[in-house]
């Protein structure tokens, strides 16, 4: 597992992470959330070594993190480390050996990824004749080559497209299945809740929530419901310790408050109230998106 616990970072004056603590346990998809400038690259660089750390620690199955077990964590910045004139597959061999690799392992692995990645046809092209989008899946498998033992990755489905993604999104499941865990940011929300298991989302350099996506929507989830009728649902905004939240002809999103006596108003209360109206086609609980957690939780 690898674990942060309380660091803190300051460029001059200004303290750009405070007591930052979150894990990555292995073989869980760990989804990295926050706006420009919350401290999400920084705190990946302090666990790369790339910066320093100006407090906490940063371990690895409960050891202090060194340059020898950094070498085998697989990571990709969001500004591209690759060579323009160097063909594809001649540069992911190259930081396969980089990593310690043997060149008849470097080159398997290599061969392997391009397939998975859908650039077998690219092999032998120099970088700078791919799109933006294939110089991408190329730098993915740079971080993947030598077969890292956790990844961290800063926008890794930047400037894909929604096939890509998809591309990628098998590449990384297969690796979490392993046991490997996986840490990502990403401004793609939607990309998110589908993919990660945990969720950390930063904010101004603190963290502001994280946790078990579902455990993360039932905390943030309000007592809401989306109700579809036979006929048009206006009454209930008539209705007491109702609140609606959106209101579509038929199909309405409300959020219970409470009933006139005070207490919490109950689900079968309005329930029944539309079953005495006329047909109810569905009634069920409406889970708050990503988006909205993170729109709360910032």
């Amino acid at each position: 597992m690898l674990q942060l616990t309380t660091i803190s970072r300051s460029f001059g004056d200004r303290r750009v992470l405070n007591d930052v603590s979150f894990d990555v346990r292995p073989g869980r998809m760990t989804g990295f959330l926050g706006a420009n400038g919350s401290g999400k690259t920084t705190t990946m660089r302090i666990i790369l070594g790339v910066l320093a750390a100006h407090g906490g620690a940063v371990t690895w199955q409960g050891d202090p993190v060194t340059q020898r077990t950094r070498r085998r964590f697989g990571y990709m910045p969001e500004e591209r480390g690759l060579y323009p004139k160097m063909k594809v597959a001649e540069q992911v061999t190259w930081f396969g050996r980089l990593h310690g690799l043997g060149q008849v392992r470097a080159r398997a692995n290599t061969e392997r990824l391009l397939e998975q990645l859908d650039l077998t046809e690219r092999a032998n092209d120099k970088l700078e004749a791919l799109s933006l989008g294939n110089q991408q899946r190329v730098q993915i498998a740079a971080a993947l080559v030598h077969d890292p033992v956790a990844l961290i990755l800063d926008e890794p489905f930047s400037g894909l497209d929604p096939i890509a993604v998809e591309t990628v999104l098998g590449v990384l499941r297969d690796r979490a299945a392993d046991g490997v865990p996986v840490l990502f940011s990403s401004h793609q929300l939607a990309v998110v809740e589908r993919l990660c298991d945990e969720v950390v989302i930063i904010s101004n350099g603190s963290i502001a929530a994280s946790g078990a996506r579902d455990e993360l929507r039932a905390r943030y989830g309000s007592a809401r419901f989306e109700l579809v009728v036979g006929a048009d649902a206006g009454w209930l905004r008539d209705l007491a310790g109702v609140r609606v939240v959106e209101l579509d002809g038929a199909r309405a999103l409300i959020e219970l408050a409470a009933a006139p006596s005070g207490e919490p108003l109950s689900a079968q209360y309005v329930l029944r109230e539309a079953m005495q109206r006329g047909e109810v086609r569905s009634f069920t609980p409406a889970v708050p998106s990503l988006n909205e957690i993170f729109r709360e939780a910032i």
